[in-house]
């Protein structure tokens, strides 16, 4: 069983028994195994077609044209595994906790260990981005224990670092995610929605298929009235006094309009977008995985 902090045992048999483990990576709703039309030894026959010029003739199926005079292929069907990238926000923000017993960044740790889990599980690929403005650590996909117990590792050593850049850490992992997959972003989005989807845009246009999870403390959600008070910013280190009543109002409606521009964009683009507070389960989020 599992020693490590982020994937508990209790999760592990949970995991082993979720409905959404056999129905969406068998689907292919998470890892983006998808069935592809090519020849090999583990194939399964899909139909015939005619044959066209440039069609290479050792695929033709000469019984077929000994019956028929007729050219005609055999195509077949193979399963092909994709990966899956999960990207952690690691900034300073991610450390905040008011209402909820885990931290933004504890609570897609969880989350990212028991999804790495669960993928693994299937025989399928999963690798790790570790960002704040930067990429931290970057670990590529693979599918072996070796692969995961590293990936766990990484989760378990991480701390809320520096400023947040969402957009810069995407720009920059573009190279470093060579093959078409799933890309499953934890994260407080505290980056300008537009400048996160142009970052977006060349892994939208490549083909992958994209997961937005946008995590907040039910303190960030709505304000608590604590009267005059002390707000410090974890990434920049300003501070300053308000009375909570005075702002609560603006915050909230701000909170509205970046949350909206991000599910409209995100709309816009087919990409899955879901807001998720830390006091919630962290398996609900395997269900979004699965619509």
């Amino acid at each position: 069983m599992s020693n490590f902090k982020y994937l508990k045992p209790e999760d592990i048999n949970k995991l082993r028994n979720y409905e959404f483990g056999a129905k969406a990576l068998v689907e292919g709703y998470l890892s983006g195994r998808h069935r592809s039309k090519q020849r090999g030894s583990s194939t399964e026959f899909h139909e015939y077609r005619q044959y066209t010029p440039g069609d290479d003739p050792a695929m033709v199926d000469w019984r077929v044209f000994a019956r028929s005079d007729k050219h005609y292929l055999k195509t077949f069907e193979q399963e092909t595994n994709m990966e899956c990238t999960i990207f952690v926000d690691s900034s300073a923000s991610m450390g905040y906790k008011e209402k909820a017993k885990l931290t933004k960044l504890e609570y897609a740790s969880f989350f990212a260990a028991c999804l790495a889990w669960l993928v693994t599980s299937k025989k399928d690929q999963v690798g790790l981005q570790i960002f704040d403005k930067d990429i931290r650590h970057h670990l590529p996909p693979a599918s072996t224990r070796k692969h995961l117990n590293t990936m766990l590792n990484l989760l378990e050593n991480n701390e809320p670092g520096s400023e947040t850049s969402l957009a810069e850490a995407l720009k920059r992992a573009q190279p470093l995610i060579k093959n078409k997959g799933t890309i499953v972003i934890l994260s407080d989005f505290f980056d300008e929605p537009k400048d996160i989807f142009q970052a977006l845009n060349p892994y939208i246009h490549r083909g992958f298929r994209i997961h937005l999870f946008h995590i907040l403390d039910p303190g960030e959600i709505s304000i608590t009235d604590h009267g005059m008070s002390k707000f410090n910013d974890m990434e920049t280190n300003e501070s300053l006094i308000v009375h909570t009543t005075n702002i609560k109002q603006a915050w909230e409606q701000e909170l509205a309009s970046h949350t909206q521009a991000l599910r409209s964009l995100a709309a816009s683009r087919k990409v899955d977008y879901t807001l998720c507070a830390t006091t919630e389960s962290y398996f609900n989020l395997f269900d979004r995985l699965a619509h």
